[in-house]
């Protein structure tokens, strides 16, 4: 049981370390950070928008970390407000520009190779079982979390 629990957290480390060290150096060249990554992927896959709320539990970052986000993405020109109204912000719909849709597209192709490579030696099967018991074990972690009240 021991050496399970030791190869699960350091294999989860290792994979988020990596994952962190790629997407800040492959954002550098697009000039985007980490939590600019997560808010234009989800951006992207929502063409209505989606609030800065929404974001915060997308993107599972903190409300500051969201704020900062949007600001610099939209000093970049890289999302808009839906409404644009300064006491509406927090509940209005933010939106890609086209130069950000483009940036996403760009970032997207790069995600796509990631986990490509990632799964190298995989089969789809694996792949699938894989992604399966990741996702019960998150959900699981994040329900005894919940239980001692510290999601």
């Amino acid at each position: 049981m021991l050496k399970r629990f030791e190869i699960f957290i350091l294999s989860i480390h290792q994979i988020y370390r990596c994952i962190q060290k790629i997407k800040s150096q492959e954002m550098i060249a697009l000039g985007l950070k980490g939590t600019h990554v997560m808010c234009l992927f989800h951006l992207n896959q929502k063409e209505e928008g989606l609030t800065s709320a929404e974001l915060v539990i997308l993107c599972l970052e903190d409300k500051a970390a969201i704020s900062r986000a949007i600001r610099d993405l939209s000093q970049k020109g890289l999302l808009t407000f839906a409404d644009s109204s300064p006491q509406k912000r927090y509940r209005a719909k933010l939106k890609l520009t086209l130069e950000g849709r483009r940036i996403a597209d760009k970032m997207l192709v790069l995600i796509e190779d990631m986990v490509t490579k990632g799964g190298l030696g995989l089969t789809e099967e694996e792949r699938s079982i894989f992604y399966k018991a990741l996702d019960t074990i998150s959900h699981n972690l994040n329900n005894l979390c919940l239980q001692k009240g510290e999601a």
